[in-house]
C-alpha cells in the first residue's frame, strides 16, 4: 500500500491466528471463544483477521465449527474476514456462511505439495482456478498462499525462480494478492529480500505480501529486509499462534505484537491499537494454557504490572 494519511504511510496487517494459528495447536477451542478472539482482534483495529477455513473436518478437526464462527461475526463491518477454502465445495460452504473474501493455497515445493495435499504443484493450481473463477464470478476476491518459498522439511533450500513461476501462475489465474509463505522458517533476510524483488519483477508489489515464521528467530529481520524493497502487507498472527506439522521444532507465525511494535518504530500507520492487542495475545495463550509467544506482547503486560 502507498496511501498516506498525516504523511505516514499505510501498512496492512494481516491477521491469522483465528485460522493459521490455532489450527495447528493442540487445544480445539468453543466456536464462542474463537468468536471472542476475533471480535477482539478486530476491535484493536486490525483491517484483516482471518477467520476460519473450510476444509474436512477429517483433516483439521479444529476449524469444523466454520459455519458457526462465521455466523457469529458481523460480516459487514469494515474488518476483512476472509476465510480458506481448498476446493468448490469449500468455496460453496463458505458462500454459504457470507464469507466475502476466500484463501486458496498451493506450495513452492513439490514435495511438501505432495505430502501436504497429495497432489502436484500443478495439480493443485489446477484445482484451485475454478475456485478462483466461481469467486470472482461472485464478487468475492481471492488471496493465494504459496507455502515453503524459501525452505522445505523435505527439498531443502527452494529456487527463488521456482516460486515466482508458481506466484505468476496464481496472479495470473485471479488471484488478487499473493502471500509468500516461509512456512518451517529457515529463511533469512538476504534470501527473503532477493525472493521479494525477484517476484515483484512480474507481480505488482502492492500485490505481495510476506507470511514469516520465526522457528530460527530470523521472521522480524526478514519482514525488515522485505518493507526495504517495497512490501506493504505482512501476515502475522496474535501471540505467535500457530507452527508447521510438518516440520518439527517449527515455531508459529512471527507475532503480530511484535510486528506492529517493529512498524510503529518505523513510523508506518497500521491503525492498530498495541495496547489493547497485547492485551488480547495474553488473554488467547492464557485460554490455550500456553505461553504467549509475543516479546513485546510479554514486554507490554509486564509493564503494566
Amino acid at each position: 500500500m502507498t496511501d498516506r494519511v498525516n504523511g505516514t504511510e499505510r501498512f496492512t496487517v494481516v491477521e491469522v491466528g483465528p485460522r493459521d494459528g490455532l489450527q495447528n495447536e493442540k487445544s480445539v477451542l468453543p466456536a464462542a471463544t474463537k468468536i471472542e478472539l476475533i471480535k477482539r482482534l478486530a476491535a484493536c483495529g486490525l483491517p484483516v483477521v482471518e477467520a476460519t477455513s473450510f476444509v474436512s473436518p477429517k483433516w483439521v478437526p479444529q476449524m469444523a465449527d466454520a459455519h458457526e464462527v462465521m455466523a457469529g461475526l458481523d460480516l459487514q463491518s469494515a474488518t476483512r474476514f476472509p476465510v480458506l477454502v481448498p476446493n468448490l465445495h469449500g468455496l460453496d460452504r463458505a458462500r454459504q456462511a457470507g464469507a466475502r473474501e476466500i484463501a486458496v493455497f498451493t506450495a513452492a515445493s513439490e514435495q511438501f505439495s505432495q505430502r501436504n495435499t497429495n497432489c502436484s504443484i500443478a495439480e493443485s493450481i489446477e484445482r484451485l482456478k475454478p475456485v478462483v473463477e466461481a469467486a470472482a464470478a461472485d464478487g468475492i476476491r481471492a488471496r493465494g498462499y504459496i507455502s515453503c518459498v524459501l525452505g522445505c522439511p523435505y527439498e531443502g533450500r527452494i529456487s527463488p525462480a521456482a516460486v515466482v513461476r508458481v506466484a505468476e501462475t496464481l496472479y495470473a489465474a485471479g488471484c488478487t494478492e499473493i502471500s509468500l509463505g516461509d512456512t518451517i522458517g529457515t529463511g533469512t533476510a538476504g534470501a527473503a529480500r532477493k525472493l521479494v524483488a525477484l517476484a515483484a519483477g512480474s507481480i505488482p508489489m502492492d500485490k505481495l505480501a510476506v507470511h514469516f515464521h520465526d522457528t530460527y528467530g530470523q521472521a522480524l529481520a526478514n519482514i525488515l529486509a522485505c518493507i526495504e524493497v517495497g512490501i506493504r502487507i505482512v501476515d502475522s498472527s496474535v501471540a505467535g499462534l500457530g507452527g508447521c506439522p510438518y516440520a518439527p521444532g517449527a515455531s508459529g507465525n512471527v507475532a503480530t505484537e511484535d510486528v506492529v511494535y517493529m512498524l510503529q518504530g518505523l513510523g508506518f500507520d497500521c491503525g492498530i491499537d498495541l495496547s489493547q492487542l497485547a492485551l488480547t495475545g495474553g488473554w488467547i495463550s492464557s485460554v490455550l494454557g500456553r505461553d504467549n509467544n509475543s516479546r513485546a506482547g510479554r514486554a507490554l503486560a509486564m509493564y503494566k504490572e
